[in-house]
């Protein structure tokens, strides 16, 4: 089978040779104009004045926009709630807000022109920081939402100990390599084809009909690949769309538009900076008894995705942990900034690390082992068959054919769903063991004794990840599959690819299920043409929807061939077997060449739709309950770190990661993944730091400024597992999503330097140190430990 096999990415060689094509990369037709956005350089306020005469006279300028010439929605908001203006209109709302578009014969002309506009402003207050818009309780959704299950007051004021405190958690910019790119070529008849660098070809599909107003079968549009994404391209894509479509129907020719790298960063939202503040109640032993978390999200000026990601910010506050009393508050705030959006987890790591500082606090209160304190509070283990209360039946997974008398754990999460598919205990025992923590612990601990600069720490860490949307109608895919006469088949999903390696995933699993060799599938660019009505590729989502609907078509072509091939005979079409580049029919064998092509001159269709929808799931997020999750993807990681307790300087020594990807549909890939997501998260929560000065302008845009992890960062032993074992929920080929849960194991490397940092002190002060634990805060968390001295 192709499943289950570490195949190459399939456009590996082209990476290496420089000769993958992305939007940047495509020939552009003759006459194509190149355009660029005039930006705000204010953080709030009114324009009194706008003078772009300048502008329209510069050489090459074709065309100059203002919201004025707009003939249709002035709107790239992804929230049908929300109207978020593409080019600003009287008022704007930070720094690096588009005020007009400029389209000239080459992209350097067009960002030299927008630069020759005269713009007069009236400022306003501007809020800035999560502060400024607590104390103008400015916020969206009208007010705090709040999730709770028992009775959280009680439960705490019967605690026998408590712990209390807030930290700050900083956000997080992009990075991807490819920045952000459209290109629009208009079409007879008024259509247009827009080749975007977007996570979500419906959405700019969607969006520039709007901005059109033009029915959405009039826009075709194709993503063939990204250079990176990870959330930043599912909705902050619309604008530079939209542009080029409008440029591209008003003057008949092609319109193209990049943001430069330092207007990426000024203009597009990033990861939710948050604080939280949190209460728990607990016993002498480290158990939880209850735990008040209160969230605050800085959303930026537009709601955008705020709302989904706060919320999946308070579903995953349990991460691991059964918290039979809990109450999470989220409050999504309003500030003068760039709209914040989508990013790897998607609000997820933010909640987690929460419940990740509290178990943290707890174990310095009672002075426990911060790993025994963690596992204590695990959810309960799922009974293997071994443990089974009905010997010789089957495990009950909650299928309807579980055996009678089997009792679940009762344990559900703070929103109420049951978790029956727990595996961390088991897990946690493998990597202890593989990882050698035990005795690397006390290694920590005498190093600590022994030397008074440079301190270690370790640290290990779980995930309990919820995959699935958790805007319901959203978890769904169509593909369209072709067998052509020569036995060569093409296959298309609405699944974008962004490095992350689905095409090939899908690829195999379309290899798989006609039981011929890789090589005979042809990966086609993501079409709106072909599959319409697509769900972003995004909630880790893209393999098992996509996946799914391929293999619903590939399956609907294999059941034509074999009733085909048994007519007249007494063989079962069910018993037509596909392998090997062969079809076996009772005790004949043919090849699959040969089939397809009798296939074809005896009109049998070879072509298919398919499609899938997730089951099983079910979210009413008002009330705060239901099944917002197909299953849970877990893992671990064990980090250790060293600190200069001179300089704030730190290293990340070894990392250790067992995770969960079910069965693997391609282990390299997957592995790539996780090592990747790992250094992602670690970054998040170490080097990147986000800085805005006092007018709300943004100083870390460039490489120059900005920390992402470099090759130097990366563990210096970096050991990387997939745990054995099987999805229990029935997706494609029993594999599990890989994309965003790796990326929250950068939390124990947070937590490292934590314990690190205690080491400098005599244990009478809790670290609390906030996030990125950049060399500063590490400096001056370690001068607080040792001033408690």
């Amino acid at each position: 089978m192709s499943v289950y096999s570490s195949t190459p990415h399939d456009t590996a060689p082209l990476h290496v040779a420089g000769s993958a094509r992305y939007v940047d990369d495509v020939p552009l037709p003759a006459n194509t104009l190149h355009l660029a956005f005039g930006l705000s350089t204010i953080a709030h306020g009114t324009i009194t004045a706008l003078d772009l005469d300048a502008v329209r006279a510069a050489p090459g300028v074709v065309k100059v926009m203002t919201w004025q010439d707009l003939p249709g929605h002035n709107d790239v908001s992804p929230t049908p709630t929300f109207r978020e203006p593409m080019l600003a209109e009287d008022e704007v709302f930070y720094i690096g807000q588009p005020i007009f578009l400029v389209a000239a014969t080459s992209h350097l002309a067009a960002r030299k022109a927008a630069r020759l506009a005269q713009i007069s402003y009236s400022e306003k207050p501007a809020l800035l920081t999560l502060d400024d818009a607590i104390a103008a309780e400015d916020c969206f959704e009208g007010g705090a939402r709040i999730y709770q299950k028992g009775d959280v007051d009680t439960a705490l004021s019967k605690a026998p100990r408590t712990v209390e405190g807030s930290f700050e958690i900083g956000g997080q910019e992009h990075f991807y390599l490819e920045g952000m790119a459209a290109l629009a070529e208009p079409q007879e008849g008024g259509d247009v084809i827009v080749r975007s660098s977007t996570q979500h070809p419906t959405e700019i599909q969607h969006k520039v009909a709007e901005a059109l107003h033009k029915p959405m079968n009039a826009v075709r549009v194709e993503v063939r690949r990204m250079g990176g994404g990870f959330g930043g391209k599912e909705s902050q894509g619309n604008a530079l769309a939209i542009s080029c479509a409008l440029i591209a129907d008003m003057t008949g020719r092609p319109a193209k538009m990049r943001y430069d790298r330092d207007d990426d960063m000024i203009i597009t939202g990033k990861r939710h900076d948050f604080r939280i503040a949190y209460k728990a109640g607990f016993d002498d032993t480290g158990k939880i008894l209850a735990v008040e978390f209160t969230q605050w999200a800085r959303c930026g000026w537009s709601p955008d995705l705020s709302a989904p990601v706060a919320d999946r910010a308070m579903l995953h506050a349990d991460n691991a942990y059964l918290l039979t009393d809990v109450r999470i508050t989220s409050h999504r705030m309003r500030t003068n900034t760039q709209s914040n959006t989508a990013f790897r987890g998607f609000g997820g790591p933010q909640g987690m690390i929460g419940i990740e500082r509290v178990l943290d606090h707890v174990a310095h209160a009672v002075g426990g082992v911060p790993l025994n304190i963690r596992r204590l509070n695990y959810y309960a283990p799922v009974p293997s068959s071994a443990q089974n209360p009905n010997p010789g039946s089957s495990q009950k997974f909650g299928g309807d054919h579980s055996p009678e008398g089997w009792v679940a754990p009762a344990q559900t999460t703070p929103y109420h769903m049951p978790v029956k598919d727990f595996i961390l205990h088991e897990l946690t025992d493998q990597l202890v063991n593989s990882a050698d923590y035990t005795a690397r612990r006390k290694a920590v601990d005498d190093w600590n004794a022994a030397n008074t600069v440079l301190k270690k720490g370790i640290a290990l860490t779980p995930v309990k990840f919820g995959i699935s949307f958790t805007l319901t109608h959203l978890n769904q895919a169509g593909a369209l599959v072709h067998v052509y006469q020569d036995g060569s088949i093409g296959m298309n999903h609405g699944g974008t690819e962004m490095g992350q390696g689905l095409f090939q995933k899908v690829a195999q699993v379309t290899a798989s299920r006609f039981g011929v060799p890789l090589d005979r599938i042809k990966i086609t660019a993501t079409d709106t043409a072909k599959v319409p009505n697509t769900s972003a590729t995004a909630a880790s989502s893209g393999t098992d929807l996509n996946g799914m609907a391929v293999r619903d078509a590939c399956e609907k072509i294999k059941t034509r061939l074999a009733v085909w091939l048994t007519e007249g005979t007494r063989i079962a079409a069910a018993d037509v077997r596909f392998e090997h580049g062969q079809v076996h029919v009772g005790d004949q064998t043919h090849s699959f060449d040969e089939v397809v092509l009798k296939a074809y001159q005896s009109r049998i269709s070879l072509s298919a739709t398919g499609f899938y929808k997730t089951p099983d799931v079910e979210w009413d997020r008002d009330a705060g309950t239901g099944t917002p999750f197909f299953y849970f993807a877990y893992g671990a990681a064990v980090t250790e770190v060293v600190i200069d307790t001179l300089t704030g300087e730190n290293r990340i020594l070894r990392t250790d990661i067992l995770h969960d990807a079910g069965a693997s549909l391609n282990p390299a890939l997957d592995v790539g993944q996780i090592e990747g997501g790992y250094v992602q998260g670690a970054g998040w929560l170490t080097t990147e730091e986000l800085v805005w000065d006092a007018k709300g302008a943004l100083k870390t845009h460039a490489p120059s400024t900005y920390k992402i992890p470099a090759c130097s960062d990366r563990p210096d032993i970096f050991n990387v597992s997939l745990w054995d074992g099987a999805n229990r929920a029935d997706t494609i080929y029993k594999s599990k999503a890989v994309g965003e849960p790796p990326f929250m194991l950068g939390i124990s490397a947070f937590m490292a330097l934590s314990d690190a940092i205690a080491a400098c002190g005599d244990g009478s002060r809790y670290v609390a140190l906030d996030a990125p634990a950049t060399a500063e805060r590490i400096l001056w968390a370690v001068r607080r430990q040792q001033a408690a001295t």
